[in-house]
């Protein structure tokens, strides 16, 4: 690897990290980022998927303080995403690396898609909270992230199964589904999201090490610019733009996946 590979590699790690920690689709810079450089796509997603863990556990430090409060249940989605993230990790090494290559333009679409639509789902998740509210005024039963406990832990496990696999976008998907079933300010929600996503980003790399190939090399990189970057995106993500980071993140997205269509 070339000195300028190895700083883009790096780059890329800190762009992810702070992304995971904001919005959570940071794979969108590494993946394509390895891709590019020539190393293959199942290689390159393992050896990604290995390096962001620092970066995931950094983002999630930084957001300690919205956690307060919600062990009981924290410990609930933890081992749902864990499940969840080891069963994505295995299919990606059972299933052929033919098929991963096939899908993985369209999940690279399909993550482009979910973050430019992360705003319309945020006013959903606005519109839910203010009718939940009222219903609770009516009613003296338990908050809706008991009452609904098997659908969302269900949601998770089935996200963490996702991010095992590829992971791009997997916070989106979080931040919609805990901001529907779980009372707070989306900062708090964010908070246990970066938890959960680094634990099906944990479970699936440490399946990796077991028994598949890592880069080493790429994966150090990546979890060097990731801690970094994870580090900076919890203490100043909240303070940029939102629209500019999406278009980011759709933008990487799409180009990422016409450049998969067309290799």
């Amino acid at each position: 690897m070339t000195v300028i590979n190895a700083a883009l590699v790096l780059l890329a790690g800190v762009a992810a990290g702070a992304m995971n920690a904001v919005v959570g689709a940071g794979t969108l810079i590494t993946f394509p980022t390895l891709v590019a450089l020539g190393v293959p796509p199942v290689l390159a997603n393992v050896s990604n998927t290995v390096g962001l863990v620092p970066g995931s556990v950094a983002g999630a430090y930084a957001f300690r303080a919205t956690l307060a409060g919600r062990g009981p249940l924290l410990v609930r989605l933890v081992a749902a995403s864990a499940v969840g993230g080891v069963l994505g990790g295995a299919l990606l090494l059972v299933l052929p690396a033919g098929a991963f290559e096939l899908v993985v333009p369209l999940l690279l679409l399909l993550s482009g898609a979910l973050a430019a639509a992360q705003p319309r789902v945020a006013a959903a998740v606005a519109r839910r909270r203010v009718t939940a509210a009222v219903d609770s005024d009516r009613s003296s039963g338990p908050p809706a992230a008991v009452r609904a406990g098997p659908w969302l832990l269900a949601g998770v496990a089935a996200t963490g199964v996702y991010g095992g696999y590829f992971g791009a976008a997997q916070g989106v998907i979080l931040l919609a589904l805990l901001g529907i079933f779980i009372e707070g300010e989306m900062t708090e929600v964010n908070g246990i999201k970066n938890v959960l996503a680094g634990v099906a980003n944990l479970v699936s790399s440490l399946l990796f090490i077991a028994i598949a190939d890592v880069d080493w090399q790429l994966a150090a990189l990546i979890a060097v610019g990731s801690t970094i970057g994870g580090s900076l995106g919890g203490r100043y993500g909240r303070r940029l733009p939102a629209g500019a980071l999406r278009a980011l993140v759709v933008a990487v997205a799409v180009l990422a996946a016409i450049w998969q269509f067309t290799r």
